[in-house]
């Protein structure tokens, strides 16, 4: 069953992967989830997809939230759903927000990234998509 259907908080990871050094929107959204209800842990800055995904792994994360405006996200987040996959983890959906061109955006959508906010998408419309996902319905 999962974690929120047994109403214990919504766990989720916010990482920013790569060498992009700007974390604004990342905390931003790190303190919306928080603020409604959910356990958020915030791996930083600078983070590789190997300590992306083994600090879901660790912390028993329901979903995992990636932030990146460095234009890297085409080689980093691919790295991050495959890793998942290996560590028989491809289960835990994965959300992304940043400066993502639409057509990467498809691209991304179809390698299994399960939704991709831009710059000013509401703070309530990721908070409820984050829900429906770890929930299982989005």
């Amino acid at each position: 069953m999962p974690r929120a259907a047994k109403e214990t908080p919504i766990r989720v990871l916010i990482a920013k992967p790569g060498l992009d050094g700007h974390d604004r929107g990342a905390k931003v959204v790190a303190r919306a989830l928080r603020d409604a209800g959910m356990e958020v842990i915030y791996a930083g800055l600078r983070q590789t997809p190997e300590e992306i995904v083994r600090a879901a792994l660790e912390e028993d994360v329901d979903l995992i939230g990636l932030s990146i405006l460095s234009g890297a996200h085409m080689a980093l987040f691919p790295r991050i759903l495959t890793l998942l996959k290996k560590e028989k983890a491809g289960n835990i959906p994965v959300f992304a927000g940043g400066i993502i061109p639409d057509e990467d955006a498809r691209r991304l959508k179809k390698a299994g990234i399960r939704a991709i906010f831009g710059p000013g998408t509401s703070l309530e419309e990721i908070v409820t998509t984050a829900r429906q996902l770890a929930r299982g319905s989005a």
